[in-house]
């Protein structure tokens, strides 16, 4: 189970959006590096396209349990440490080594991914336990069964505002590749982070805002300028 990460300050309403801008919202229009710390999600592993009825059951699962802790208050018992707080967003982790591409194309059906939604800071065992226990009566309990909650650090990033289609993101991550060239840095696995800022259902494609985030960054062989 992850540690219960530190104590925020007391606030009216804690806004990740107002808060924690440079992990969300960066202001910068290019890619931009950072450095990103442990964070806490539920998490559901899953393959294939985005399409599909399962990966919207996993969605719809991920934020069961979020907005079950979010209104735990309301429900009659508060976490210690709670305070009123804003859902974070949801996230994606893809894989693009994989059998998914084919000749240069890219079969959606045969990717993989990790979904997931970060929790607040007061979050503990019992928490989770008790979020768990109260989604069975929502949940078809063999999805609930594929839910984990686990701590994750990106680390050395380098990240980017996309803002279109999601079918437009491979112009956004050639100018995050060109950028991480000009500054001697390598991935260490082919994988890349998804952080959802609109609903789809009620933005047009073309305004649609996703960050994008290559993480577990390395400094490649020989790179003179890898720490600048």
């Amino acid at each position: 189970m992850p540690k219960q990460t530190e104590k925020k300050p007391a606030a009216a309403k804690y806004e990740w959006r107002k808060t924690e801008k440079a992990f969300y919202l960066p202001k910068e229009k290019g890619p931009v590096r950072i450095d990103v710390p442990e964070m806490n999600f539920f998490v559901v592993d899953g393959a294939g396209s985005p399409a599909d009825e399962e990966f919207h059951a996993q969605i719809g699962l991920l934020y069961a349990l979020s907005y079950t802790i979010r209104m735990m208050p309301k429900s009659g018992w508060t976490p210690p440490g709670y305070q009123e707080y804003t859902v974070f967003p949801l996230e994606g982790v893809w894989r693009m080594d994989t059998e998914a591409w084919q000749g240069g194309e890219l079969d959606k059906t045969k990717l993989k991914y990790r979904l997931m939604i970060r929790q607040p800071w007061f979050v503990t065992d019992e928490v989770v336990e008790r979020a768990m226990e109260s989604a069975r009566k929502k949940v078809p309990a063999d999805l609930l069964e594929r839910a984990s909650y686990e701590a994750f650090t990106d680390g050395p990033s380098v990240q980017m505002l996309h803002i279109g289609p999601y079918d437009t993101e491979p112009e956004t991550f050639a100018a995050m590749n060109a950028f991480m060239k000009e500054h001697g840095l390598v991935r260490a696995e082919q994988l890349h982070r998804e952080i959802y800022l609109s609903d789809p259902r009620r933005v047009a494609p073309e305004k649609n805002r996703t960050l994008l985030r290559f993480f577990h960054l390395n400094a490649a062989p020989g790179a003179q300028n890898a720490g600048r």
